[in-house]
């Protein structure tokens, strides 16, 4: 599932860097704000997913 996360987290951060070179105006901003989200998503879940060790 991490190994999902991970891939996902990682298309998300090239296609939105991508639109801020493909696209402009309107068109950027609908295909960044999905995967911007997308991006947080699996970087919230990776997180919770994370091991804890004890202190």
């Amino acid at each position: 599932m991490k190994a999902l996360l991970w891939l996902t987290l990682a298309l998300a951060v090239i296609v939105n860097v991508f639109t801020s070179f493909a696209f402009e105006g309107v068109q950027q901003v609908l295909i960044s704000v999905p995967t911007g989200l997308v991006a947080i998503t699996a970087a919230v879940a990776l997180f919770l997913t994370r091991r804890r060790t004890a202190a």
